[in-house]
């Protein structure tokens, strides 16, 4: 009995615990902190489910080599919205890019969106879904190629791992779930 709670443990709440628990890379270059992510997210930032491009990869320093977010395929010209409710922290360009940040409500974390042309103003209140901006075509950041959405996420001055604010419903990282097959013969035995 002992042995089978331990293994009902360890194969269902510790990967539950190091789900949410990760590790961030600080932007002063200090040594990456554990730190815990809510899957706050209601959706992704660009259509249902778009292809991850490049991943996430945290710089061992603050001007160290890596990925600080996610770049996520997309289109020029597509709307990008809010993936949680929030606040406008910045709506403007950096380094020619269009650049969307936004603090998200009830937490320190703050995603933020690029290359997008703005249709929100630094100060105003989102609401998860809310269109913040559309894809604007640069061809620096993704290969020549594709277009993509570069999502990040910071708490203060660590970054973190986007895809952590997605609930497993919504990332596809959930239980894998046998439905039905509807309209099949049954196999004889």
């Amino acid at each position: 009995m002992r042995r089978t709670m331990r293994w009902w443990w360890a194969a269902t709440v510790l990967p539950l615990v190091l789900a949410v628990t990760v590790t961030g890379s600080r932007a002063d270059g200090g040594a990456p902190t554990p730190v815990s992510v809510p899957a706050v997210a209601r959706l992704w930032p660009v259509g249902v489910r778009p292809p991850v491009l490049r991943g996430w990869e945290p710089p061992a320093s603050v001007y160290g080599p890596g990925h600080r977010g996610v770049d996520l395929g997309t289109a020029a010209g597509e709307p990008v919205r809010a993936v949680a409710t929030g606040r406008v922290s910045y709506a403007g360009r950096v380094a020619g890019r269009g650049v969307v940040s936004v603090e998200l409500a009830g937490t320190e974390l703050r995603t933020t969106y690029e290359p997008v042309a703005a249709t929100v103003r630094k100060g105003e209140e989102v609401a998860a879904g809310q269109v913040v901006g559309v894809v604007e075509e640069a061809g620096a950041h993704c290969w020549a190629a594709a277009v993509c959405v570069h999502w990040g996420l910071l708490r203060g001055e660590v970054y973190l791992d986007p895809l952590l604010l997605l609930p497993p419903w919504l990332s596809n990282r959930g239980p894998s779930r046998l439905l039905p097959v509807l309209g099949l013969p049954l196999p004889q035995g």
